[in-house]
């Protein structure tokens, strides 16, 4: 589907997998013109998420382009049925971030881009999950005409892109900078190797990640999709082209020679975050603080690389809250016809109750805590 536009832009659809290969050149052309692109947003992680999770029939790439044909803005979506009818952003949840790309240089763009989506979604709901404040997405928000809504998403912990000794700056006692000032030296006396590895060399070196990934949570609860076929076939297809355009790093720990950890770590001009890493349980036997030396690695990469944010991606994990991080809760922005605008309160509603339950459980979880350390203390005081 192809409408007319203005300012010589055009809008299509694309529902054709194979033609979205194609427009890896344009596509990675326009993500250079997008500032508040992710690397989520790049064409090999989206593409080969597609391979391996789509589904046939549902793909929805919402394009605005220039009469030569070159590419000022993208939504990279996909039509669900289930429970509601929504149009959702392609990369599911092993995606920390999601977004549309809309060219810098082109404002004209945002408009069309956003009639064009509404559109496609012919009665349903757009509904786009994990944006980043800041995205481009909200500038189509900004400039929709019918219902929307704002919600909070996932919280994301972020640091600044700044030398690991501004980041023990951040910690606010003495003491604990010291503690941590321990555990690098302990790095630095075992020997322990950092290394990224070339292109060519992604392969092999994303297998032994997962390997040891596997390893350092055997016997634990860990993320089942990160022990999948799909998506190790996943990774294998998007990160070697991620690595060599910048956009991806692998780097390996060695210890005596022998790969004892492993880190992926995705990277655009702003910002870079660790995606994934794998740690064999030698080093929790010798006491490494293997996420200490995860983050003092990110910050020797990061610190003078023009990026700004060091993220943390998605949770809140205890071992992250030290680094006094700045809370970044995600978005998710909905948007509808007003023909289907009982869907859009419907599943507004739908996910602010779960929201709510979600902190009810949190806070009965907590005043659990809090109440039995209490007894506890009083059956020591009274034995």
């Amino acid at each position: 589907m192809t409408t007319g536009g203005t300012h010589g832009l055009r809008s299509e659809v694309c529902r054709d997998g194979a033609e979205f290969g194609r427009l890896a050149e344009r596509w990675t052309s326009l993500y250079g013109r997008c500032s508040t692109a992710t690397p989520f947003q790049s064409h090999s992680w989206l593409h080969s998420w597609w391979l391996s999770y789509g589904r046939p029939g549902a793909l929805r790439l919402v394009l605005v382009r220039r009469k030569d044909g070159e590419l000022v803005a993208a939504a990279p979506l996909m039509r669900a049925w289930r429970p509601l009818p929504v149009l959702t952003p392609l990369g599911g949840a092993i995606t920390d971030f999601t977004d549309v790309l809309l060219d810098d240089a082109c404002p004209e763009a945002v408009p069309l881009l956003a009639r064009a989506l509404a559109e496609a979604a012919r009665g349903a709901v757009v509904d786009l999950r994990e944006v980043r404040q800041g995205a481009a997405s909200e500038r189509i928000l900004a400039c929709w005409r019918g219902p929307r809504r704002r919600l909070a998403d996932s919280l994301c912990l972020e640091l600044p892109a700044v030398p690991m000794d501004a980041l023990l700056a951040r910690i606010p006692t003495g003491k604990a900078q010291q503690r941590v000032r321990a555990k690098l030296r302990k790095l630095d006396a075992l020997g322990i190797d950092e290394r990224v590895v070339t292109g060519e060399e992604v392969p092999a070196a994303l297998e032994r990640l997962l390997t040891l990934h596997q390893r350092q949570w055997r016997g634990r609860a860990v993320t089942v999709e990160h022990t999948s076929d799909r998506f190790a076939q996943h990774l294998a297809r998007a990160v070697r082209p991620m690595v060599e355009r910048g956009d991806a790093m692998v780097t390996e720990f060695r210890l005596a020679g022998d790969v004892v950890a492993a880190d992926l770590t995705l990277m655009s001009p702003r910002l870079s975050g660790g995606y994934l890493y794998g740690a064999d349980p030698v080093l929790r036997d010798r006491k490494v603080d293997v996420a200490t030396m995860l983050l003092r690695h990110g910050a020797r990469r990061s610190g003078g690389s023009g990026r700004v944010t060091l993220s943390l991606l998605r949770g809140d994990e205890p071992y992250k809250r030290h680094w006094r991080p700045e809370r970044v809760p995600n978005q998710r922005l909905m948007m509808s016809g007003w023909g289907a605008a009982p869907l859009l309160w419907l599943l507004a509603g739908a996910a602010g109750a779960r929201r709510w339950a979600g902190r009810q459980a949190r806070e009965r979880a907590w005043v659990g805590r809090v109440v039995g350390r209490l007894r506890g203390r009083t059956n020591g005081g009274g034995g």
